[in-house]
């Protein structure tokens, strides 16, 4: 019987061929998202492995005796153009003390070995901007082991104990941290990206993405389903069990989901360089990560085919029923107003939670990925119940032939009518929901970047625990000098500590830090801070307004009843400095600082803002990857839907043409047919996507929604154009496909 089932699923001709061939591409491009997905879930997981020994020396880790030479360790963290440096100082006390991942022996004093993309910047980029940093020479590469990213910016520097130990966190270590700490505190540097977060969001987009390679799926295996029905039907009469019309079916679609589920592994391969050089998680992934475990293989390789089976066998179900029921076609039952219920408790259950946000992430990805799903399952249950009630209400409205004949049709079948613009109505949710969260966010933490005029600073300090009485102590005039020499240097100004406390404030519970004392003189060069009060010669100036992201220029700072050359001999909180905003005259004087006083820091606005910016960037890919994957995805489904949709009405069409229908009308009639519910349905998805979407912000973010932009507009209208030019570049196979010898041969 199989062997037979093979031999009619090919035997066709090409109608039959280009049906399979239709079948297994979509099959291939749902395998081969699906897979991608997996694969990039588990390489987030790889990446955090192989950055945990960046821990070692954290002071929450709790080591066991081991019998080697202790190491000294001081890690320590740096920017560099808004990248992330990771360095860490060694000094082994004997011949055993433990190496780094990546590494085969430790670096000598005056020696230090980095990740490839950062020895290509120290080659690329003049020493007075990075290279100065790092005493001594190159000695070699880390290896791929010791390093999260090809992008990764670490590097292991070799010194004496004596320079190790003067480090404020050093410590000694016997071993290579090879888990989490579980108190992960400013000392953490291996803490690596929230797998829980990344996996929820890379979850929705497999969703996003999903969904429509579904609808695209399940609108491939109904091509010439008519034929088909009547085929089957056919075959049970002649004697056929519906156990063996059931294993026709099945094979047939077995066959092309077999071949589209081989086709997807293929696209994966393909896929994968590709994959790896877009930084969801703000940076690229090794292409070695991107792999899959023998549980996803199989679920693949072996779920697949079987669904496909089991969507064929429900599909045919009224040939196993009854093969009379195919021929005596009659009005389908029209749906019931309860279909809108779950798109109603998907929106419901969005809504509950805006006052009561759960508290862990389990619970919240519970809630919001619960919604979010069910609402999308909903717009597909719902979509024929709001399109026979549109075709309804039109149809009472309306006296033109063709309108009546189109809306007439969508009343009496409104399920045939929504199959065809089921994919474009949940790209359409997808897109808009996605969008406004992701464009939402970036509007209300895109500030962290900082204000154009804050971005062109440089602030060095012993610690930016503001509550921390480090000082610098005084800084040298040779540091001062080198500082104002530098190419693009605009004003500096020294933050003095106020050991007395004068002026300080309290504000709601607790106590703020002393304000610093300020030399007006340097204040007036330094306006984005602030200014003095009129013939003031010391400011009170917050230390906070030194690491603010937003310019005070505005603010008077009251004065302070210091005389100016005591202050001058006060000790230094910190040194601010301005720019004309290049990344050569920043960097450079981050790495002049960094060599006068290598345990302290240097900051810019950009750094603070950096790990939320390059999240945000991921995000916006993510949002891009939904854009330019579901719309043209939905459109290939329309157009299968439509001209299957053509195929099994030939002969009612043909037969309207020989009884004298002009072929203008018929082609009035497909369009309307395909268009209303389109227009009608996809207004809803829209406004549905900007429902969800405000729900969920204000829950999770406390954040109003925010209009998602002209780009959301223009690919949205472009999206809806593109689907009514697909809806009218099928209508001239009406003429082709309605001939005399189609109602003849019917």
């Amino acid at each position: 019987m199989i062997g037979f089932s093979l031999r009619l699923a090919v035997s066709g001709g090409r109608e039959a061929l280009a049906r399979l061939a239709m079948i297994a591409a979509a099959v291939a491009i749902g395998v081969g998202l699906l897979l991608s997905t997996f694969a990039s879930v588990n390489a987030i997981g790889r990446a955090n492995e192989r950055q945990l020994w960046m821990n070692s020396g954290t002071k929450s880790r709790t080591e066991a005796p081991a019998a080697v030479d202790p190491l000294w360790w001081y890690a320590h963290g740096d920017f560099y153009d808004g990248k992330e440096v990771f360095e860490v100082e060694v000094a082994p006390t004997g011949p055993t003390s433990p190496v780094p991942p990546g590494l085969t022996v430790l670096p000598a004093p005056g020696e230090y070995y980095a990740s490839p993309a950062l020895a290509k910047l120290l080659r690329d980029v003049p020493a007075v901007q990075l290279g100065d940093r790092f005493p001594g020479r190159l000695a070699g590469t880390l290896g791929d082991a010791a390093l999260p990213s090809p992008d990764s910016l670490s590097v292991v520097i070799g010194r004496t104990p004596d320079e190790v130990r003067a480090g404020p966190r050093a410590r000694q270590i016997t071993t290579m941290a090879t888990a989490l700490p579980a108190d992960c505190d400013s000392d953490c540097f291996g803490h690596g990206v929230r797998g829980d977060a990344m996996t929820l969001i890379l979850t929705v987009v497999a969703g996003a993405l999903i969904f429509p390679v579904l609808i695209f799926i399940g609108t491939a295996t109904r091509l010439s389903a008519a034929t088909r029905e009547q085929r089957f039907a056919a075959m049970r009469l002649v004697g056929a069990t519906p156990r063996q019309v059931a294993v026709v079916s099945a094979v047939e679609s077995t066959v092309a989901s077999v071949a589209g589920t081989a086709l997807g592994f293929a696209l994966y391969a393909a896929l994968r360089p590709l994959v790896a050089d877009v930084p969801f998680t703000g940076s690229r992934f090794f292409t070695s990560d991107l792999s899959l475990t023998v549980p996803q293989v199989l679920g693949a390789v072996v779920g697949v085919p079987v669904a496909a089976a089991l969507a064929a066998r429900f599909a045919l179900r009224r040939v196993t029923i009854s093969p009379l029921g195919v021929s005596r076609r009659v009005t389908p039952r029209p749906p019931r107003a309860w279909r809108v219920l779950p798109l109603l408790a998907g929106l419901g259950e969005l809504g509950y939670f805006v006052d009561r946000r759960p508290v862990t992430t389990n619970g919240q990805s519970a809630a919001y990925l619960t919604g979010f799903l069910l609402v999308m399952l909903g717009l597909v249950i719902a979509g024929p119940w709001l399109t026979m009630v549109c075709a309804r209400a039109v149809a009472g409205r309306t006296g033109r032939p063709a309108s009546l004949i189109a809306v007439r049709r969508l009343a009496d079948d409104p399920k045939a009518g929504f199959r065809s613009v089921a994919g474009l109505v949940l790209a359409l949710f997808v897109v808009t929901s996605t969008v406004s969260i992701i464009g939402t966010i970036n509007a209300n933490r895109g500030a962290l970047s900082g204000d154009p005029e804050v971005r062109k600073a440089v602030v060095h300090a012993p610690s930016f625990d503001l509550f921390r009485s480090d000082t610098m102590g005084t800084v040298p005039d040779s540091v001062l000098a080198s500082a104002r020499a530098v190419p693009g240097f605009r004003g500096l100004a020294l933050a003095h500590d106020n050991p007395t406390g004068i002026g300080r404030e309290h504000h709601g519970p607790g106590p703020v830090p002393a304000p610093a004392l300020v030399l007006c003189s340097e204040l007036a060069q330094v306006p984005v801070i602030g200014h003095c009060a009129p013939g003031a010669a010391v400011a009170l100036v917050p230390l906070w307004q030194f690491v603010d992201l937003r310019e005070a220029s505005a603010q008077e700072w009251p004065a302070a009843p210091v005389p100016a050359q005591d202050v001058a001999a006060l000790p230094v909180r910190l040194v601010y400095t301005t720019t004309d905003g290049s990344s050569a005259s920043m960097e450079q004087l981050r790495t002049l600082f960094t060599r006068a006083y290598p345990t302290y820091e240097a900051r810019m606005a950009g750094d603070w803002g950096t790990v939320s910016q390059k999240q945000l960037q991921g995000w916006r890919r993510l949002a891009n990857v939904v854009l330019l994957t579901t719309l043209p995805i939905a459109g290939c489904s329309l157009a299968v839907s439509v001209v299957a949709g053509l195929s099994d009405r030939r002969r009612p069409f043909a037969i309207l043409r020989l009884t004298g229908a002009p072929l203008r009308l018929l082609q009035r009639v497909i369009g309307l047919e395909s268009a209303l519910p389109l227009l009608v349905v996809a207004a809803i998805s829209i406004g549905t996507g900007f429902a969800a979407a405000a729900m969920f912000l204000e829950s999770q973010m406390e954040y109003d929604l925010v209009s998602p932009g002209a780009l959301y507009y223009g690919l949205t209208g472009f999206g809806l154009l593109a689907s009514l030019g697909i809806i009218a570049s099928t209508l001239p196979l009406l003429r082709r496909i309605t001939g005399p010898e189609a109602a003849r041969n019917g």
